[in-house]
């Protein structure tokens, strides 16, 4: 029988701009990792974080990975605890899925100990009770990309893996700040004009169709966020400027990465993706921040499990 076991979870676009809370594909490049063993006690324990510039609970109801194993051995009603061990790999406060990395990675190393492991869409239930600590509510879009890889739509019960043309690619660039996600979804409070909805659900639909039609054109047509993104735009330092690099550049569409501050943009290459990479960088540094980037192929590899014995 399995006594540990070892999981990498890559971080994740979230809402990837019209798809607010549902939908979001994985980065690959850089991630979280957890390792997770068997203990006799029927509990949950955080023995370790590392690699995380703020303190992070080590109590295990108030973390990501904790909550969510939590929730699966009551689920199954495990005679048995777990032990974890996080390793960070994301930035905190980025809009790269940094909270739903190690929950994920910690589903999918504890899965791994199971005497009958469950399927990845078995585990998102888990994983939502997990996410929810650090951001306030139940929603899965940085979950599913990473239970399954490439660019999903996560509703409250499904998970759906949207085909995307191999070739296409995003750069992801992450500047040296931090941007709390319960701030970011502070700015979204207040009313909404009916035409905006509309606006916004055309735009998802446009490049959900693209998608699966591998039509650039309609998604170039579609990936504008009409609805949440002109009220945290004013949240990131030179976000404008950074967007219009992007477009300059030949993206598809650009727009905040989950909460932020970090900004997405598709390409239909990675070569247009790594020639637009300094363009978009530079328009950081002018606002003042030094950034990280990574260009990832939409249809990248979801969490994996490293090792288990």
């Amino acid at each position: 029988m399995r006594q540990q076991a070892s999981a990498f979870s890559p971080a994740s676009v979230g809402n990837v701009g019209v798809g607010f809370d549902i939908l979001g594909h994985v980065i690959e490049g850089v991630g979280d990792t957890v390792t997770v063993r068997r203990i006799d006690a029927a509990d949950v324990r955080i023995s370790a974080i590392r690699g995380a510039t703020v303190d992070l609970p080590l109590d295990a109801p108030g973390n990501t990975a904790g909550a969510a194993l939590i929730s699966l051995r009551e689920a199954l009603a495990l005679p048995f605890g777990f032990e974890v061990e996080i390793e960070k790999g994301i930035p905190l406060g980025s809009g790269m899925g940094g909270s739903a990395a190690s929950c994920v990675a910690a589903l999918v190393a504890a899965n791994a100990l199971l005497d009958a492991p469950l399927t990845r869409e078995q585990l998102y239930p888990h994983a939502l009770v997990g996410e929810a600590v650090a951001s306030g509510g139940k929603h899965g879009d940085n979950l599913g990309p990473m239970l399954l890889g490439g660019l999903v739509l996560s509703t409250a019960e499904r998970l759906v893996r949207i085909p995307v043309p191999d070739h296409w690619h995003s750069l992801l660039v992450h500047p040296e700040a931090i941007l709390e996600t319960r701030r970011a979804r502070a700015a979204l409070q207040g009313a909404y004009e009916l035409k905006a909805f509309v606006a916004q659900s055309a735009n998802l639909a446009l490049v959900l169709a693209g998608c699966h039609a591998g039509d650039a054109m309609l998604v170039r047509d579609g990936l504008r966020d009409v609805l949440v993104e002109p009220r945290r735009a004013p949240l990131i330092a030179g976000f404008d400027a950074v967007k219009r690099a992007a477009l300059d550049a030949g993206a598809l569409g650009a727009s905040i990465s989950g909460a932020g501050p970090s900004v997405f943009a598709w390409f239909e290459s990675r070569g247009e993706a790594e020639a637009a990479t300094p363009a978009v960088q530079a328009a950081f540094a002018s606002a003042g921040f030094d950034s990280q980037a990574w260009v990832s192929p939409i249809n990248a590899t979801g969490a994996e499990l490293l090792s288990a014995h």
